[in-house]
């Protein structure tokens, strides 16, 4: 019997994998395909993901690969400044390919001692009060205690769960792929900024040994999803939007994307779960997706432990989608206004420049970058104390920081008093009697995922949370 099957091998799946291997649990983790996608779908990290990966102890070998860029440009490509003061120590965009932030997690994912498969494609499963069974297409079965359906867009784990995918389709396409270009890239970059002063969905950079990453607009919606764009494609479409192709030859890979805005009506059916693309898709404005995906396991991960390991409190699991639904509604939500903000016609050209305005008052900016790094979610625990639900920095202690006490996945008791007590939950809640500068409470209970879940000097009312969230 395996605790936990998860399909898909995407950053979301790897990230899950991880954490659920930090509480002991036995996870196999299930990819359709033989080898890792070369296709780079996402460009980077946003604060609230590489905070993530450092209350994990991951983030040096992420910052070492990556490049941090400042956080500007960011919603709907209006050019502002980065606001100030932002609420994080990275305040900034950590470039990075996806394939290697899959290729770092899917490291960490086995060094944990998760069982990965590759080209094993689900096609069926039932499930039971005990557990579910998953069909793989070779005939053979596995049974497990959960599944967690992390295999994208088209998920089959969510069609085979019978949830709904509400939402709309796309309306608009947008070509990308990794190519070389025939002219030099001092010629070719004024010609591209002068295009992207009205076709913020065009752009072509520099990409690394000699290759350009070039996206355009393709002429209509492609019905067959599975059809990719062939080097004529691009070249006929960087005609019609800029006038020349750029002289674009040998191809690495190319792919195509929509605006499809649709997310799943329940998170859970059962004993199945979705995260990442699965829950939701939306268009790649602002950048969020894989990040949006990550947090989703970094939510998930530690309740569903919690369950397979026997000390969840009853409705632990109904929390995940209670929390991530509204946080990835939201993410549709300013994604939907961001491509509307990118349109050519007059109407949105006009509420654009009204945006531009408006963004140049600090707050405005900081809130609309603030909503695309994800700093400022906060879960609704029922609390009129504006601490509790939100995530929590890195606040500096006197044996350094806070996210070094969080590397094994645990609750964490920040006593600045001394006089509190977690009861007998030490395999759950560490109790780290010290002191912050930056803490004016007396003390917090910070669950695994980094959010505050409580905050006080009371111990009774420290109780009631501690049974709350650790059982």
């Amino acid at each position: 019997m395996i605790d936990v099957i998860i399909a898909g091998g995407g950053p979301t799946g790897m990230m899950l994998a991880g954490e659920l291997r930090l509480h002991g649990v036995r996870v196999v983790l299930l990819e359709r395909d033989e080898e890792p996608t070369k296709v780079v779908r996402a460009l980077g990290l946003h604060a609230r993901s590489i905070e993530v990966l450092d209350q994990r102890g991951l983030v040096d070998r992420f910052l070492e690969l990556g490049t941090k860029h400042p956080l500007a440009g960011f919603f709907a490509g209006i050019e502002r400044p980065a606001p100030e003061r932002l609420d994080t120590k990275y305040p900034h965009v950590l470039g990075l390919p996806q394939p290697k932030i899959e290729r770092l997690l899917t490291e960490h994912a086995l060094a944990a001692g998760a069982e990965i498969r590759r080209g094993c494609a689900v096609t069926g499963l039932s499930q039971d009060e005990d557990g579910v069974t998953v069909e793989l297409a070779d005939g053979t079965s596995l049974r497990a205690s959960y599944l967690v359906g992390c295999d994208g867009g088209r998920s089959t784990v969510r069609k085979l769960a019978g949830i709904d995918f509400p939402g709309e389709p796309s309306r608009v396409e947008t070509l990308l792929g990794e190519m070389e270009i025939g002219i030099p890239w001092e010629e070719a970059m004024p010609l591209m900024l002068e295009v992207r002063k009205t076709h913020k969905r065009f752009g072509i950079g520099p990409y690394g040994d000699g290759g350009y990453r070039v996206i355009v607009p393709a002429e209509g919606v492609n019905e067959d999803r599975t059809v990719m764009p062939t080097l004529d494609d691009f070249k006929q479409r960087l005609i019609a939007v800029a006038g020349t192709d750029f002289g674009v030859h040998s191809p690495r890979w190319m792919s195509r994307f929509g605006d499809a805005t649709r997310q799943a009506e329940r998170y859970r059916s059962g004993r199945v779960f979705l995260g990442g693309d699965a829950a939701h898709i939306h268009p790649p404005t602002g950048g969020q997706g894989l990040n949006l995906g990550l947090q989703d396991a970094f939510n998930l991960g530690w309740k569903l432990a919690a369950a397979v390991n026997g000390w969840a409190p009853s409705d632990l699991l109904d929390t995940y989608e209670g929390e991530r639904h509204p946080v990835a509604e939201e993410v549709l939500n300013n994604t939907r206004a961001q491509i509307e903000l990118m349109k050519v016609e007059p109407g949105p050209q006009s509420v654009r420049r009204v945006f531009t305005e408006l963004m140049r008052f600090e707050e405005v900016n900081r809130y609309l970058v603030e909503k695309i790094i994800a700093v400022a979610i906060r879960y609704d625990f029922g609390s009129s104390d504006d601490l509790v639900g939100r995530r929590i920095g890195d606040l500096a202690l006197k044996r350094g920081g806070l996210y070094e006490q969080m590397h094994a996945g645990r609750g964490i008791l920040l006593d600045q008093t001394g006089r509190l007590s977690t009861g007998d939950r030490a395999d759950r809640v560490d109790h780290v009697v010290d002191v912050s500068e930056e803490l004016d409470v007396p003390a917090v209970l910070v669950r695994p995922d980094g959010h505050v879940a409580w905050a006080g000097d009371d111990q009774q009312s420290l109780e009631t949370a501690l049974a709350r969230w650790f059982g």
